[in-house]
């Protein structure tokens, strides 16, 4: 087992991994920018290293910089979190080069994986189900107009070497091809360098759903179920749930064995989601998350397996402790990706200051987070507040707990998005479990819902400003009184 990890990421997720290197008894190093200097990771590590300046460029995407702090401090492995540098095969291979071990695949395969093409390949040959389209990437408007005469249209563009939705673009038909091609091409070169792109038949509404996969280093692999994620905003998960109301446990089993061959077939190492687009009652490959997932708590939370831990463990040389076997899944779990931004205000960043913070508690509620009260949010990077997790014995009660969880969330001094969570859990087809992808925009209601939730959740908010004024009142009056009684 390692002795020292460094963790090169920041939020919620630095506090996360802190603390399972805590629980495995192994000291946790915080690497930060100049705006982190009193984030709560930070304090929390047992040794934390300036990188430098605010901006990403400068800190938390700094190879050079992060790889020369694990050295510094004599970490043996440097544990990358979500986002930023956890899929980026250079930083993998600048680890390896130096022989730190990066938690997380190896170079070659978040190479293989972040190559949407590549990956695709792959899934065909692995046996995986994949949506029809190109099976190379297309550069001309000829082999996009053959793809299309084959698969039909609508077809989505992707960039091949990108995710998050961005650079996708849409024909609804062959007249639209051209256009879209270049747009999606030109949406590639400027976000990845790259203007390759492949070609997919569009499913106008489906399901996104992805299993949670383990690989340890002697061929091992399972997978914990799988994450209902259609809950997305611009193709951004907001709602993740566990597990999905529209599989049941035959489909379950065989789309979690594709999930586990998809990750043979790759020779992939650590901890993974194996993403799946459902429509119509087939599924889909989609693409490969080679690192653990913003939503990992709600698997935890059905499965009782701590993903991260299972993640270092392996990484360190150790076999899975877990068998498929005994793995089983229980209840409900949601969660909600809790940010500083205002719901009526499209959704607009709101960086600042807390200046009250009460988070929910109770019978089945975990939170995440990375803040406290008087914690200021900086501009510079995601909004992430908090991620909300609770469980229940079903779908009904898992609901019917976020909702009293939100309702007690306070969080004053910037605008949160937790009035939109309210909207949707008070939704109707939401309550049925009639999910896809497109929901928020096909949801009319969810606007005027938001802002009615908004309206509400403030005047719950001032009231409890009062009472916090009035308890710094109480307590400066009683520091006065202490001092003339001494």
């Amino acid at each position: 087992m390692f002795r020292k990890i460094l963790v090169a990421n920041r939020g919620e997720i630095a506090v996360r991994v802190i603390r399972a290197c805590r629980e495995l008894g192994i000291a946790s190093v915080a690497v930060f920018s100049e705006a982190d200097r009193e984030a709560l990771f930070v304090k929390m590590a047992d040794e934390a290293l300036l990188l430098g300046p605010a901006p990403a460029s400068q800190s938390y995407l700094a190879i050079a910089k992060i790889i020369d702090a694990a050295e510094e401090c004599g970490a043996e492995a440097i544990h990358p979190g979500y986002g930023f540098l956890a899929e980026n095969p250079s930083f993998a291979a600048a680890c390896e080069g130096r022989g730190i071990k990066f938690i997380g695949p190896s170079s070659r395969v978040l190479a293989l994986v972040g190559d949407k093409a590549a990956a695709r390949r792959e899934m065909i040959l692995a046996g995986v189900p994949v949506v029809p389209g190109s099976k190379e990437c297309v550069s001309d408007p000829e082999k996009a107009r053959a793809v299309v005469r084959e698969i039909g249209c609508p077809v989505i563009i992707k960039p091949s070497g990108g995710g998050g939705g961005i650079g996708m673009t849409i024909a609804t038909d062959e007249g639209e091809l051209v256009k879209a091609l270049e747009c999606a091409q030109a949406a590639a070169r400027n976000a990845f360098g790259i203007g390759d792109v492949y070609l997919e038949r569009y499913l106008p509404n489906p399901r996104h759903i992805e299993f949670q996969i383990i690989a340890d280093s002697q061929g091992n692999i399972v997978h914990l179920g799988e994450r209902e994620c259609s809950i997305q905003r611009r193709h951004q998960k907001l709602i993740e749930e566990s597990p999905c109301a529209a599989i049941d446990a035959e489909t379950r089993a065989r789309m979690g064995q594709m999930a586990v061959n998809a990750a043979r077939r790759v020779g992939y190492e650590g901890a993974g989601t194996v993403e799946f687009l459902w429509s119509d009652g087939q599924f889909y490959f989609m693409e490969v998350n080679a690192r653990v997932q913003v939503e990992h708590p709600v698997t935890e939370m059905v499965t009782g397996v701590d993903i991260v831990k299972e993640q270092i463990r392996v990484a360190s040389g150790l076999p899975l402790s877990l068998s498929q076997a005994g793995i089983t899944m229980s209840g409900w779990a949601i969660e909600c990706r809790v940010n500083a931004e205002d719901p009526t205000n499209g959704f607009v960043p709101t960086p600042g200051r807390i200046r009250g913070y009460l988070p929910p508690g109770g019978t089945g509620v975990r939170v995440d987070s990375g803040i406290y009260d008087s914690y200021t949010i900086p501009p510079f990077y995601d909004p992430l507040i908090a991620k909300l997790i609770v469980w229940g014995g079903d779908r009904s009660e898992a609901v019917s707990r976020m909702k009293r969880a939100l309702d007690e969330y306070v969080i004053l001094g910037v605008k949160s998005n937790i009035p939109f969570h309210l909207a949707v859990m008070g939704n109707e087809r939401f309550a049925l479990g009639e999910l896809g992808t497109h929901f928020i925009e096909q949801e009319t209601g969810l606007a005027a819902e938001t802002e009615r939730m908004a309206a509400r959740t403030q005047t719950l908010g001032e009231r409890l400003s009062h009472l916090a004024q009035d308890r710094r009142k109480i307590a400066a009056i009683a520091a006065v009184t202490a001092v003339i009684q001494s």
